[in-house]
C-alpha cells in the first residue's frame, strides 16, 4: 500500500544539511594563520638573540641558539620555567614591551583558529540547518549538468540571489561547481523520498529538472509531483517520443533542446535574422525578453496591446488557456490573467561584455 505525502514527511530520516561556498578556502586560512603566528615568533627570537646579553641561563650561564628559540618558544606560549630568564633592565623592557603584545597575538591566532575550525563551522552547519529547516519559495534544480549549470547561470544574470537556489546532484564535481556558484547543494539522489524532503520541496518556488537522461528525468519529476502536487515542474526531455511521459507524470513545463534547436536551424532557412531574435528572446543579454507576469490591477478592462509596462503582449492564459493578442479574449484583460509580453531590455545588453 503506498504512502501519502504527508505520511512520508512524518518518516524518520537522516537529515543532510545543505552547504554553500565559504569565501575564503579551509587551506588558505589554516596557512595564513600559521604563517603570521611563526613570523610573530621569528621576530622574537631575533629579538632574543640581538639582546642575549641580557638573558642569564642558571643551568650554565651560555646562551646559544638554541636556547634563545627554546625561551622564545616557552616564553610565547607559557609564563616561562624560570632557568632561562632577562635580568638587564633592557630586556625586561623588551619582554614588557614586544614580547608580552606578541605572546598575546599569538594566543588569539591559536584560540581564533580553534574557533574558526571547531566552533564556528559547527555554528555554520546549525546555521544552514535552520535555514533549511525554514527554506521557501526557493529554485530547486535537479541535476546541475550542462542545462542545469546554464540555467543557474541565467537564473542569476537575471538577478536571482544565489542563496535562494538549491542545486542537488550525485556529481562531487558538479556539486562543487554549483557551490562555488553561491548556491545551496545537496549532494545526494534527487529522485529519492528523502533528499527532496530535506529541501523542503513542498514549499519551493519552482524545480527545474536536467538529469541528462529521460528516464530518470521522468523519475524525478513523477517523485516531485508526489511531494509537491502544486509546485510547477519544468523538465528537458531529449527524445519527443517521451515528452508525453514526462506531462503525464506532472511536469507543467517539457523543453526539448533537440526540438528547440530544429526551430532555430529552419528559422534561420527561411530568414537571416528570426533565429538571432529567437536566441535574443531566450536569453538575458538580449536586446529583448520575453516575461510572464500577472495582469496588474489597471490593466484590468484594457487589451493586450494596452499595458502599462510598455511592453508588446503576445499571449495570455486565462483558466489555463492560452490565447493570442488577435483573439477576442485578449481585447478585455481580466483578473487572475497570466500575460506573457516582450520587453525591451538595452540596459540588459550594456552589461554583457562585447555586446
Amino acid at each position: 500500500m503506498s504512502k501519502r505525502p504527508s505520511d512520508r514527511l512524518k518518516m524518520q530520516h537522516i537529515f543532510r544539511p545543505l552547504k554553500r561556498a565559504s569565501n575564503w578556502p579551509i587551506w588558505a586560512d589554516v596557512i595564513t594563520r600559521l604563517g603570521v603566528a611563526f613570523f610573530l615568533i621569528a621576530i622574537v627570537v631575533l629579538v632574543h638573540w640581538i639582546d642575549r646579553a641580557g638573558l642569564k641561563d642558571s643551568h650554565d650561564g651560555q646562551i646559544s641558539f638554541l636556547d634563545v628559540v627554546y625561551f622564545t618558544m616557552i616564553s610565547v606560549t607559557t609564563t616561562g620555567f624560570g632557568d632561562i630568564a632577562p635580568v638587564s633592565d633592557r630586556s625586561r623592557l623588551i619582554e614588557a614591551v614586544i614580547v608580552t603584545p606578541i605572546r598575546i597575538m599569538v594566543l588569539f591566532i591559536f584560540v581564533g583558529t580553534a574557533y574558526n575550525f571547531v566552533l564556528k563551522r559547527t555554528w555554520e552547519k546549525w546555521r544552514m540547518a535552520r535555514i533549511q529547516a525554514k527554506l521557501t519559495n526557493h529554485i530547486v534544480v535537479l541535476g546541475y549538468g550542462i542545462s542545469g549549470s546554464e540555467a543557474v547561470r541565467e537564473l542569476i544574470a537575471r538577478g536571482t540571489d544565489p542563496a535562494c537556489i538549491v542545486v542537488i546532484d550525485q556529481s562531487g564535481p558538479r556539486i562543487a561547481e554549483a557551490e562555488a556558484a553561491g548556491c545551496n547543494v545537496l549532494q545526494g539522489d534527487a529522485s529519492n523520498d528523502d533528499t527532496l524532503i530535506d529541501v523542503q520541496i513542498a514549499r519551493a518556488q519552482s524545480v527545474l529538472v536536467s538529469a541528462g537522461r529521460d528516464d530518470t528525468s521522468i523519475l524525478m519529476v513523477l517523485t516531485v509531483r508526489h511531494l509537491a502536487p502544486k509546485v510547477p515542474i519544468s523538465v528537458v526531455i531529449r527524445a519527443q517520443d517521451n515528452e508525453l511521459l514526462a506531462r503525464q507524470a506532472g511536469a507543467n513545463n517539457v523543453i526539448n533542446p533537440v526540438s528547440f534547436t530544429g526551430l532555430l536551424l529552419a528559422g534561420s532557412a527561411q530568414g537571416a535574422h528570426i533565429a538571432d531574435y529567437m536566441a535574443d528572446l531566450a536569453g538575458i543579454g538580449g536586446r529583448v525578453q520575453l516575461r510572464e507576469r500577472a495582469v496588474a490591477a489597471e490593466e484590468v478592462g484594457r487589451s493586450l496591446d494596452q499595458l502599462a509596462s510598455g511592453g508588446r503582449g503576445l499571449r495570455i492564459y486565462r483558466a489555463g488557456k492560452p490565447y493570442g493578442f488577435w483573439e477576442p479574449e485578449a481585447q478585455q484583460l481580466q483578473h487572475g490573467d497570466q500575460i506573457v509580453e516582450v520587453i525591451n531590455c538595452e540596459e540588459c545588453e550594456a552589461s554583457v561584455p562585447g555586446r
